[in-house]
């Protein structure tokens, strides 16, 4: 599913919100390795990442821990720029500062796109190159292979949270539409959390169908009488792993501002 440029290290840090694992995405080009969110700190797992070579630059898709908690270390180790929307985040590199632009690297074409919603500083980057074999001058005009990297805003499986109050529900549903409208079948999702997606327009479109689900279902236990996300979250997310109820609450006090703002 992968072509040979694109390389997936998986961090060892699972739980009830990473899944797996952070997934960390080195794309090989002419100019070095570009790193997409080396992940919490753990030496090995940055080891792993060195190991496949010479890093250009890393790109951090939010500011979230299991993304970003060893990006002075990473740079430490590598001497690599580290790129990010939040300027906080970047060390000796740009701030990724304009929406829909271009990251100026050889072999492969690399978009930046801001979808704010999980986080506020939340970016995904489009991704085209050939479909096989390795990055180089004589397969730089085959560009038919397109992937998308979601850092949280979309996952390889389940849903994501609205880490309300940096978070909000209008942005995160204005940024799926945003994704739906760019995405066709060709499109490989892939996310820091869980499996890559051949299908990525089509995971986009059931995201989109479940956040209006969940705000349908928080009317309901609005109209029953809850009161407090505590309250809806009880009634709403039931059947779900009490481990992950305070990440719920966090997105249902988002569906609750989002509802409070369009009255």
């Amino acid at each position: 599913m992968l072509p040979q440029w694109c390389n997936l290290i998986r961090a060892n840090n699972p739980g009830p919100m990473t899944l797996d694992g952070t997934n960390t995405y080195v794309l090989a080009t002419g100019a070095g390795n570009i790193v997409i969110d080396p992940g919490p700190l753990i030496e090995e797992h940055l080891a792993a990442v060195i190991e496949l070579g010479p890093v250009a630059f890393t790109v951090l898709t939010h500011h979230h821990p299991d993304h970003s908690e060893s990006a002075a270390r990473f740079h430490e180790l590598t001497g690599a720029p580290v790129l990010a929307q939040d300027p906080a985040l970047c060390i000796a590199g740009e701030t990724l500062t304009r929406d829909d632009s271009a990251l100026d690297v050889p072999d492969l074409d690399l978009r930046v796109l801001h979808t704010p919603g999980h986080t506020a500083d939340s970016i995904c980057i489009e991704v085209r190159g050939p479909a096989t074999g390795n990055t180089g001058p004589e397969s730089a005009p085959g560009r038919d292979w397109h992937g998308l990297l979601t850092g949280d805003t979309v996952l390889g499986r389940g849903t994501t949270v609205v880490a309300h109050p940096d978070g909000r529900l209008g942005d995160y549903l204005s940024s799926l539409e945003r994704l739906r409208s760019r995405l066709d079948d060709g499109w490989t999702l892939l996310p820091a959390h869980g499996p890559v997606r051949a299908d990525a327009a089509t995971v986009v479109t059931e995201y989109l169908a479940h956040r209006q689900a969940r705000l349908n279902e928080v009317r309901a236990a609005l109209a029953a009488g809850a009161t407090t996300p505590r309250e809806v979250v009880e009634i709403v997310y039931a059947d779900v792993d009490r481990s992950v109820w305070p990440a719920a609450e966090r997105t249902v006090a988002a569906a609750l501002d989002y509802l409070d703002e369009r009255i």
